[in-house]
């Protein structure tokens, strides 16, 4: 190479050691000189810490339950993103975000991207091994209708990043047959609803350790977010399977078996009642008091092509979306009803907060949970298979 080109690539590579300009922009500068690095420059030598840009990705993944809320996500988020940026969306299903967990733990890292992701508890999880990816939040511009409560949650987690964004939220109430158990019996009983001997093989409940806890909590009068008399509360766990006909894993086997008249109370998902009420079914909901209010977000994995999964994230908080995506599954988005339009079928959705605050939900602590998680999820199982 002649010497005053080699005098100009010198000042060019020292111009960017010394200034903290994008690495794209330090490679249009590069073809903008008219300069190649040939033989007798090796590019590591020159550029030291400097790597060349990666090419833009050309497909983003993204892992959920599947159901309404993916037909939901590919109308109002995934096919405008595509049709805006070019780039594809593969959308895949798990039965269980461990199973995510498991494959990211083994080594899969940048075979995921994003996920709809359970919560403060699950955000912490990805945290603490390291296998969350922060944004550049410039690059997601709708942040800024996020409810703030949301993502202080998360920001309490993770205060020098964040690596999601709120997607929705509901409760896990209690659920009844309004042609048997009247309104006004159902939220007097509150939570001891479920131990009710008079509805015994009539009744139901999610088999998950985190919920039989919660509502024994309830039922033992303690803090859900910390019980410190776990005896008591693992006696109503017996108490409450000795009563129920079936548990159920699943949406869709909770309201087949209470649109079917299979069973007159079992605590529930607020967005799948209220597809049932929807439907017609005479199923009522109540939140009994210190009941359990959750969030989801989708969580952004690490070795994700930033630029892309950016753009597309904040697709999922574009106001107009998230009211589609909403009244489509039936848990309202987790968007600060302040500063958007929310429609009246949003507003009609169990557990909307119009204030946009919370107060009269509880979420779970993260760092009560995670620390019991293990001992918890051990016990219930022994006690879901008769133990």
């Amino acid at each position: 190479m002649p010497k005053n080109k080699k005098d100009k690539l010198f000042q060019l590579i020292e111009s960017g050691r010394k200034t903290e300009f994008d690495r794209r922009e330090f490679t249009k500068l590069l073809g903008a000189s008219g300069l190649m690095l040939g033989t007798g420059f090796a590019g590591s030598a020159i550029f030291g810490s400097v790597k060349p840009a990666a090419a833009a990705a050309t497909q983003v993944r993204f892992d959920g339950w599947g159901g309404a809320v993916s037909d939901a996500l590919k109308k109002y988020v995934f096919d405008p993103y595509t049709k805006a940026t070019g780039v594809q969306v593969v959308a895949g299903t798990f039965g269980d975000e461990e199973e995510v967990f498991a494959k990211m733990r083994a080594g899969a890292i940048g075979e995921y991207n994003t996920l709809a992701s359970s919560g403060p508890v699950s955000y912490k999880r990805w945290a603490d091994l390291g296998l969350a990816q922060g944004l550049d939040e410039s690059k997601v511009p709708n942040l800024k209708y996020a409810s703030k409560p949301a993502l202080q949650a998360y920001r309490k987690i993770t205060p020098d990043y964040l690596a999601c964004v709120p997607f929705d939220y509901g409760t896990n109430g209690i659920a009844y047959n309004t042609t048997k158990i009247s309104k006004e019996e159902a939220e007097a009983q509150g939570a001891m609803l479920l131990l009710d001997k008079a509805l015994k093989g009539r009744m139901s409940g999610w088999a998950n350790w985190k919920m039989r806890v919660w509502m024994g909590s309830l039922q033992t009068n303690q803090d859900p977010n910390n019980a410190t008399d776990m005896d008591a509360v693992w006696a109503k766990a017996r108490e409450h399977r000795d009563l129920v006909l079936k548990y159920f894993t699943s949406g869709a086997e909770q309201m087949d078996l209470l649109s079917r008249g299979e069973v007159c109370v079992s605590d529930a998902w607020s967005g799948r009642v209220a597809r049932l009420q929807e439907q017609g079914v005479p199923v009522g909901y109540f939140d009994p008091k210190n009941g359990f209010g959750w969030l989801e977000h989708v969580q952004v994995l690490k070795g994700s092509p930033s630029p892309e999964v950016e753009e597309m994230v904040n697709f999922i908080l574009d106001p107009e979306a998230a009211m589609g995506i909403a009244d489509a599954q039936k848990y309202p988005p987790l968007l600060d009803p302040t500063m958007v339009s929310v429609t009246p079928a949003v507003q009609a959705l169990p557990g909307f907060d119009p204030t946009g605050t919370f107060s009269s939900l509880v979420f779970e602590n993260p760092d009560y949970w995670s620390s019991h998680e293990a001992d918890y999820r051990a016990e219930w199982s022994k006690i879901e298979k008769g133990g």
